[in-house]
C-alpha cells in the first residue's frame, strides 16, 4: 500500500482515481482549493469508497501548504491533476494559466524535492500535439501547441524531464485524448460551470432540457459521416490508468504515455449513443466550422499497454449510459440508490 498526493483531487479525474486508487488498496491525500471543485464531492467519494478522504484545502501555489502537506503525511508519490484547463479561456486569461498550471507545478516539485518524493505522475493532455498530421498519433509525433492552456501543459512536460535528468525523479506523463462518463454509482463526474466546452456535458444539458440543441460544427470534413473525430475514454479507465502508472513509478519505470482507446468517433456518433442512454433522439443542428478543431484526433495507445498493461476495457455506450446516470442523480441530489 501506498500513501499518494492527489492535487486537483477533488475534480473530475482527480475525484474518480481517488475511488480507483482506494479498490487497488492504496491511500490517498487530496488537496484542493475547491475553485473548481464542489466540496459535497468528498462526502460522496466516502459513500463510495467506504473511506472518508485526508483532504487539505490549499493551492498548489502555496508553498507552505504543501510542505505542511508533506511534513503531516508520509507521501509516496503524486499525482498532479490541479490545473485550469479550458482551452478557450485561456486564449483570454493566459497570465492566469501560466501562473497555475507552471507555476503551480513548480511549486509542488520544489516541495516534493524537499521532502525527498521523488515519483510524480503529471496529468497531460493530446493537445501537446497540436495539429498532427498521422494517425492514429503515437507517442513520437513531434509536439506543439496552439493554444496558452497545450502550451502549459507541453512546458510542464519539458519541466519534470529536464528536473528528472537532475534530481532522482521518476516521472510518468500520461497524455489523455477526451475522458467522458461518471463513476458507475452516479455519485461523481463531470460537473462544468455554465456552458460546457465538451461535448457529453453539452449534450447532457440538451437532454436535461437545459439548453435548446446540440450544435455539431461542420459536417463536411474528410471523415466517414463529415463531423470531427475524437478519442473518448471512460473516466473509470483513465482513473485506472493512472493507479497503474503510480505503481510503475514505485517500481522504478519512468514513462510517457497516451492514454485513450485508439477508437476514433464522430460528432454524429457520439450524439447517436447518448440519444439511446436517454431513450429518445436530442435535437441538434449542423453550425459552421469552429476554428481551430481539426478533423481527427486519437490515440495510439499500443504503448501503454506494452508499459502498463492498460487497455481500455469500457465502451460508447457505458460512457453515455454512465454520464446519463450521473447527471439524472445530481439533479436528484443524489438521493436514488440506482438513478438507472
Amino acid at each position: 500500500m501506498a500513501r499518494i498526493l492527489l492535487t486537483g483531487g477533488a475534480g473530475y479525474i482527480g475525484s474518480h482515481t481517488y475511488t480507483a486508487l482506494v479498490a487497488a488498496g492504496h491511500r490517498a491525500v487530496i488537496l484542493d482549493d475547491f475553485s473548481n471543485a464542489d466540496p459535497g464531492v468528498i462526502d460522496r467519494l466516502d459513500r463510495i469508497a467506504g473511506v472518508r478522504p485526508d483532504v487539505v484545502e490549499g493551492s498548489v501555489l502555496d508553498r507552505a501548504i504543501l510542505d505542511r502537506t508533506f511534513a503531516d503525511h508520509a507521501i509516496d508519490a503524486v499525482i498532479h491533476f490541479a490545473a485550469r484547463k479550458a482551452v478557450g479561456e485561456s486564449t483570454a486569461i493566459p497570465l492566469d494559466y501560466f501562473q497555475t498550471n507552471v507555476t503551480g507545478l513548480i511549486e509542488l516539485a520544489q516541495a516534493a524535492k524537499a521532502a525527498g518524493v521523488w515519483r510524480i505522475v503529471f496529468s497531460s493532455t493530446a493537445t501537446v500535439y497540436g495539429a498532427p498530421d498521422r494517425f492514429p498519433i503515437p507517442e513520437t509525433a513531434p509536439l506543439s501547441y496552439t493554444n496558452p492552456y497545450a502550451f502549459t501543459k507541453l512546458t510542464c512536460e519539458r519541466i519534470l524531464q529536464q528536473a528528472a535528468d537532475a534530481d532522482p525523479f521518476v516521472v510518468g506523463i500520461l497524455r489523455y485524448f477526451n475522458p467522458v462518463g461518471a463513476h458507475p454509482s452516479g455519485l461523481i463526474g463531470e460537473d462544468p460551470k455554465g456552458v460546457p466546452d465538451n461535448l457529453m456535458p453539452f449534450m447532457a444539458k440538451v437532454a436535461m432540457g437545459e439548453l435548446p440543441e446540440l450544435s455539431v460544427f461542420g459536417d463536411d470534413y474528410d471523415t466517414p459521416d463529415g463531423t470531427c473525430l475524437r478519442d473518448y475514454i471512460h473516466v473509470m479507465d483513465l482513473a485506472r490508468a493512472h493507479v497503474l502508472s503510480v505503481e510503475a513509478l514505485l517500481g522504478g519505470r519512468p514513462h510517457v504515455l497516451n492514454i485513450g482507446t485508439g477508437v476514433p468517433t464522430s460528432v454524429l456518433a457520439m450524439h447517436a449513443a447518448y440519444g439511446a442512454a436517454v431513450g429518445r433522439e436530442l435535437p441538434y443542428r449542423i453550425a459552421p466550422r469552429r476554428p481551430g478543431d481539426v478533423p481527427r484526433l486519437d490515440a495510439d495507445p499500443s504503448r501503454a499497454a506494452e508499459v502498463l498493461g492498460f487497455r481500455a476495457e469500457l465502451d460508447l455506450d457505458a460512457m453515455c449510459r454512465d454520464s446519463w446516470r450521473w447527471v439524472r442523480a445530481q439533479a436528484a441530489g443524489w438521493r436514488l440508490n440506482d438513478p438507472g
